[in-house]
């Protein structure tokens, strides 16, 4: 009997679907791979035909905002930027790009000038600080900070250019400062504003106190304004804070693959795609974020540990007899829907993984059973016993030669 023969709901009680989360309105994913990602200091900044297979690995997992760069900082940057912009362009791929500026003039001249060049709209990430902890830092005051808000968000609207306002430190910062700066922006003809909890300070309940603040007080209904989220990682916080700020009303969330970034990095865009997917909010095929994972592990250096939520090497592998039993049992009945969720809270094949068997200190006959039959080797009974005794006195599991000499010496 397969799992066909029963609803899924006798198979699996869901407890987060009591009183479940209500789908938002507006859904959409900000990749700042390659902008926000690479300014970790462990961080390798790739070749651009690295970042380009980047864009086109977001266009299929159904992300539609990239920020592209910071065209500012240097000649290489910009002209990295303007390669990028050209592609999106030429390729025509389904996804809107972003570039980050301060709130000074000669800041947004370059996104002008790729946006120019390239024949496509890029809306200015143009930021500020907003802390009392910056303010004071900086020497700065409020009419400077508002001056400076207006000269760049208007010289950006005046060269047709869409504009994301963010504040730096959105949540450390002062109500009645907020409100200032981000009508400010407003009246100037910025249409997205960005909330940064830019040091990683915050958590869920402050998330949705703080949504709800620029929804009541900043926003006001005004539907022409989408509100985005960009969080850090500093307390481990960054995925629920991304929820929770979904939840609360926000229209975009940002993050970054394998969550590389500043310190210990963003939110992580690769679970929020994970759960998006698991929660039924998004219907995007999901089976090349494996690659794309890669692609950034590989040429950029981003961390992917052997424990890694879906991604990581072990992810679906198992050695432990109990478990790997009952995944054999459901692999038996050909029924890989079973198989892939009698021990995952995460179905394998959504992602483009499968259920690996390994031989180890801690598995039964099965495992080695199932390991020889799936390599097309006949498991005799005295094969099975001298490679399970050799695997109950390891220290770990075995890897794949490990198991192929021992054959080769009993044969």
């Amino acid at each position: 009997m397969t799992h066909q023969s029963f609803e899924t709901t006798e198979l699996i009680y869901d407890w987060n679907e009591q009183q479940p989360l209500k789908r938002p309105a507006r859904l959409e994913l900000n990749d700042e791979t390659l902008r926000d990602g690479l300014q970790s200091p462990s961080i390798t900044d790739p070749a651009i035909e690295v970042k380009i297979d980047a864009l086109r690995y977001m266009a299929k997992l159904g992300i539609c905002n990239v920020n592209i760069g910071m065209p500012c900082t240097s000649p290489a940057v910009k002209d990295a930027t303007l390669k990028l912009a050209k592609i999106l362009a030429s390729e025509k791929l389904p996804i809107y790009p972003n570039c980050a500026a301060r709130t000074v003039v000669s800041d947004v001249v370059p996104i002008v000038e790729i946006s120019q060049a390239a024949g496509i709209p890029i809306e200015a990430s143009t930021f500020i600080g907003s802390s009392p902890i910056r303010e004071l830092a900086e020497g700065w005051d409020m009419d400077r900070m508002l001056e400076s808000t207006e000269s760049a968000v208007t010289f950006a609207v005046k060269n047709e250019l869409p504009v994301m306002f963010v504040t730096e430190d959105t949540t450390r910062a002062r109500p009645d400062m907020l409100k200032k700066l981000y009508e400010t922006a407003i009246d100037c003809g910025a249409t997205r504003l960005t909330i940064a909890d830019t040091v990683g300070h915050i958590t869920p309940h402050g998330v949705r106190n703080l949504i709800k603040f620029f929804k009541d007080e900043i926003v006001r209904g005004n539907k022409n304004l989408k509100l985005d989220w960009h969080g850090h990682n500093d307390r481990g916080f960054a995925l629920a804070n991304s929820f929770a700020a979904f939840e609360a009303g926000a229209d975009c969330v940002h993050g970054s693959m394998l969550g590389i970034g500043e310190r210990v990095g963003n939110t992580a865009i690769d679970q929020l795609l994970v759960n998006l997917k698991l929660m039924g909010w998004l219907d995007n095929d999901l089976t090349s974020l494996m690659d794309y994972a890669k692609l950034v592990h590989r040429h950029c250096g981003g961390p992917l540990p052997f424990n890694y939520p879906v991604l990581g090497r072990d992810a679906f592998r198992t050695s432990t007899g109990v478990h790997a039993s009952a995944i054999i049992k459901a692999k038996r009945k050909g029924d890989n829907y079973l198989a892939n969720r009698i021990y995952s809270g995460v179905p394998a094949e959504m992602f483009g993984r499968e259920q690996e068997i390994e031989i180890g200190p801690m598995c039964g006959q099965s495992n080695v059973e199932y390991w020889l039959n799936s390599r097309g080797i006949e498991a005799k009974s005295d094969l099975v016993e001298k490679i399970l005794a050799h695997a109950k006195k390891s220290s770990k599991v075995l890897d794949e030669n490990e198991v192929r000499a021992l054959i080769k010496k009993h044969s």
